[in-house]
């Protein structure tokens, strides 16, 4: 069982994210709505594995990987991305991201992913096998 921190302005999108991860035995240890609530949760709780939006307030998830990456080489960060964010998701991954889902998504395909990067060793990425 991994420990999740979900970042996501729309409290819609984090309570689905959080429901798949939760049906699939993992804990949601922390919500967060932008970029710098993600970075003092992750320092707050040290979770397994994020997935963080990339179009927030206040700090956006590209901001948030730049600031929690340099900080905890260790995180797992699992980008959530709408279609025409792929410039976006790549600079993402060459910042330290591991992964990415594309808005829409289907609970498989959410599940699949985090099961795959939970499985990475902390230098591996995913780069890129799903352009």
């Amino acid at each position: 069982m991994a420990k999740i921190l979900v970042v996501d302005d729309s409290n819609v999108m984090r309570k689905k994210l959080a429901s798949i991860f939760e049906e699939a035995g993992h804990s949601v240890v922390a919500e967060a709505k932008n970029g710098m609530e993600a970075f003092r949760a992750y320092a707050r709780y040290s979770p397994d594995l994020v997935t963080m939006d990339i179009t927030m307030p206040v700090m956006n998830g590209i901001e948030a990987v730049k600031k929690i990456v340099p900080n905890y080489p260790e995180a797992k960060i699992v980008m959530i991305s709408s279609v025409g964010q792929k410039d976006m998701v790549m600079t993402a991954l060459k910042l330290g991201a591991k992964h990415f889902i594309v808005k829409p998504f289907t609970v498989e395909q959410a599940k699949t992913i985090i099961d795959k990067v939970l499985a990475m060793g902390s230098n591996e990425s995913a780069l890129i096998e799903e352009s």
